[in-house]
């Protein structure tokens, strides 16, 4: 098993089943190489199969991605819709983590622009050890239960960093977040 210095620990995980609703939080998630388990799988489109995001019907945003029907949905966007597949995202980094100490420096003002600070929509939430910051991961991977993922970039419009999958594993709330550091060009 990789080690690692323990950098914070997870504070909570959340799935979010439909893309653009809210998340669901679990104490325990599979990460494969496409993600948490169960996330992000449906996407809303409206009746020319075009997706409907929050930002153009915000009242989809509250909807509780596990249980919600294609009538809540079309009324809570003011049109008809219905859920879909979500097709492959090539590109899109299928794990989301942001720290406690990222939505405080929000809560401060330091947010990027377009980013909403009350709902970073992070699968992972960690708290890190003082003067921890994930912003600096990037480029490093870090194990989390038994996956170990390679962080690759903030988000332009969100908190945290993106992760991709290099060992895929469980996590649970609880779980020490362990920086194995630069991979260097053997991985």
């Amino acid at each position: 098993m990789t080690t690692g210095r323990p950098v914070g620990r997870v504070q909570e995980i959340r799935v979010f089943p439909v893309r653009s609703l809210a998340g669901t939080a679990v104490p325990t998630a599979a990460i494969g190489p496409d993600g948490l388990a169960g996330d992000r799988t449906w996407t809303v489109v409206d009746a020319d199969g075009r997706p409907v995001r929050a930002k153009e019907a915000p009242g989809i945003a509250g909807l509780d991605g596990a249980g919600v029907d294609e009538e809540q949905l079309s009324a809570a966007a003011g049109r008809p819709v219905h859920l879909a597949a979500l097709p492959p995202q090539p590109g899109v980094a299928p794990v989301h983590l942001v720290s406690e100490q990222a939505i405080d420096r929000a809560a401060r003002g330091e947010v990027p622009e377009g980013c909403s600070a009350d709902d970073p929509r992070a699968n992972l939430l960690v708290s890190l050890d003082e003067g921890g910051d994930e912003r600096a991961w990037v480029g490093q991977e870090v194990r989390i239960g038994d996956a170990v993922l390679r962080v690759t970039r903030t988000p332009k419009h969100c908190l945290g960093v993106y992760a991709d999958v290099v060992t895929p594993g469980t996590a649970q709330a609880g779980d020490a977040v362990l920086l194995i550091g630069n991979p260097g060009p053997s991985h």
